[in-house]
């Protein structure tokens, strides 16, 4: 893959998720019953940089978990009678519970429903909400994020590709081809 553009710089994306902090803290009306988890690899900086922003504005720290969709994803030929998640962390409970759910890029949106399954194996949340930092269209599912930093229109030939520091050593979002 040949990168195209940058689409986010790294202060563009700290001002996308700091207005996201903002518009969940807005929809949910403070921080009661929020939960937030990132998708691995790349929702989960995400989600804890979310995390922060939202103890500095509000001074109440929310739980910060990850989820490992692996064994939910549609795609895998053989699954194991008694498969489970077994690198997640879920930070409490999860019943009763405004879930954000956070991952970098929002495509087909097969990811968002297998993340969706391994939730509900854990228990039933009030809610599951999702936050994505780039919308790229072409879904398959009707599936749509609540809370979006950039909706970016691609081709199919075209991807997305968003680095965090914490895991890529820079911060930033480019279109690549």
């Amino acid at each position: 893959m040949k990168r195209k553009s940058v689409l986010m710089d790294e202060s563009a994306v700290v001002r996308v998720l700091v207005r996201i902090s903002h518009e969940i803290l807005e929809k949910n009306k403070g921080t009661e019953d929020l939960v937030l988890l990132g998708i691995k690899r790349r929702g989960v900086p995400m989600a804890e940089r979310i995390r922060k922003n939202i103890c500095m504005i509000e001074g109440h720290d929310v739980p910060c978990g990850s989820l490992d969709i692996t064994l939910y994803r549609d795609d895998l030929t053989e699954l194991s009678p008694d498969a489970s998640v077994v690198s997640s962390d879920f930070p409490c409970d999860i019943v009763n519970k405004n879930v954000i759910l956070v991952d970098d890029v929002l495509f087909t949106g097969r990811t968002v429903r297998a993340a969706i399954e391994a939730i509900l194996d854990k228990g039933r949340p009030k809610t599951i909400q999702l936050a994505v930092l780039v919308d790229r269209g072409h879904r398959e599912l009707p599936i749509r994020a609540d809370y979006v930093g950039k909706n970016v229109p691609t081709s199919l030939k075209e991807m997305i590709e968003v680095a965090f520091g914490e895991v890529d050593g820079e911060t930033s979002v480019y279109l690549a081809e």
